[in-house]
């Protein structure tokens, strides 16, 4: 994530079988005889790589700790070694958040033979150091959901939101909403976190679009801890702002579920714009309560990241640029979408299959 937020989707996207030029290979299902097909089983889908045999990579999906957000990434994973007929698939999510007990349960995974790691960050400032680590050993790495700060990364591929263009995308919802004039309060996360910075950087812009029309009222970070840390600062701030403020654009999980029940409960009119699609927040949205959304794809994530893994480790393929970071996709959900808005997710992890395989990866 970079966003350290939920998002409920089931299941893992179908992707389209794609045909690409020379650039790239054909794509091949695993187990399926040259000249051939195989059985409806063994079909893995879209895209343009080549996955032979990936019976001996075993990935292990590892967030930063216990969230919400996460848990598409079991499912996702699950069904992606039934897909791609994986070693393993194994989502290993600890309730703390500390980069030294992730660090000590990578060892223990790659020590019992898993080679192909997706991994959330805890420290995005010291997790390169990790992701070095475990590539001295001859192992895969990818960093899903967050990217390292700064312009290195370690990881053969880092597949996440770009936290900026989501956050932007949610404050411009926003303003819309308030009919493009008023205050904004902003809610976010862990206020030393680089992501966090990129998300006020995101939420800045929109309002610098706004040509004077819209003020940042307040940015509150550190609110999503926790569900009760986020409802008493969201209650704080309504008590002492609540009459100030026009619109609640909020980039972090907690926040955005404690901003929707605190609006609805005190009667206000603030239009509020949340992260992810908790069910509580769909309801919001189609009660009218909260105006918008903005989705991630951390099913995408799981999927397509397993999926490359193994395609590296089996050394099918290369990258090309390695330490290159994918966008995963954000999502704009309102009413007038809310029945429909997973198609254009499904689209999007179609799309990013075929983006690997065109100019992500190399494969011979």
């Amino acid at each position: 994530m970079r966003l350290r937020t939920r998002s409920l989707l089931p299941g893992v996207v179908a992707v389209a079988l794609l045909a690409t030029g020379s650039a790239a290979c054909t794509l091949k299902n695993s187990g399926e005889p040259a000249g051939g097909r195989g059985p409806a089983s063994a079909r893995a889908g879209g895209g343009s790589a080549v996955l032979d045999d990936g019976s001996a990579t075993k990935v292990a999906l590892v967030p930063g700790g216990a969230h919400p957000y996460f848990q598409p990434w079991k499912t996702a994973g699950a069904q992606a070694k039934k897909t791609y007929r994986l070693g393993d698939v194994r989502f290993d999510e600890r309730a703390e958040w500390d980069q030294q007990k992730q660090n000590n349960l990578l060892s223990t995974l790659a020590a019992r033979g898993y080679n192909a790691f997706g991994v959330f960050g805890v420290s995005p400032t010291d997790i390169n150091t990790t992701f070095a680590d475990l590539k001295s050993q001859g192992l895969t790495v990818a960093s899903l959901g967050s990217c390292p700060a700064g312009t290195k990364d370690e990881a053969d591929f880092c597949l996440s939101t770009d936290v900026e263009l989501a956050a932007y995308k949610a404050a411009r919802a926003t303003i819309d909403a308030m009919g493009g004039k008023g205050r904004i309060v902003h809610l976010t996360g862990n206020n030393v976190d680089a992501n966090t910075q990129l998300r006020i950087k995101g939420v800045a812009r929109a309002v610098r679009e706004a040509g004077g029309e819209v003020k940042l009222l307040q940015t509150v970070t550190d609110i999503d801890k926790d569900l009760q840390t986020a409802q008493k600062a969201v209650s704080d701030l309504l008590t002492a702002k609540g009459k100030q403020i026009q619109g609640i654009v909020s980039t972090a999980y907690n926040p955005a579920v404690a901003a929707a029940d605190a609006v609805r409960s005190a009667g206000s009119r603030a239009k509020v714009v949340a992260i992810d699609d908790d069910a509580k927040i769909l309801g919001s949205i189609e009660q009218g309560t909260v105006a918008a959304t903005v989705v991630q794809n951390p099913v995408g994530q799981a999927e397509i990241g397993a999926w490359a893994l193994a395609l590296l480790q089996t050394e099918q393929c290369t990258m090309r640029r390695p330490g290159q970071s994918v966008d995963s996709g954000s999502f704009v959900v309102t009413k007038e979408n809310l029945a429909t808005y997973d198609r254009a997710r499904k689209a999007k992890t179609d799309q990013l299959k075929k983006r690997f395989a065109d100019d992500v990866l190399t494969c011979g």
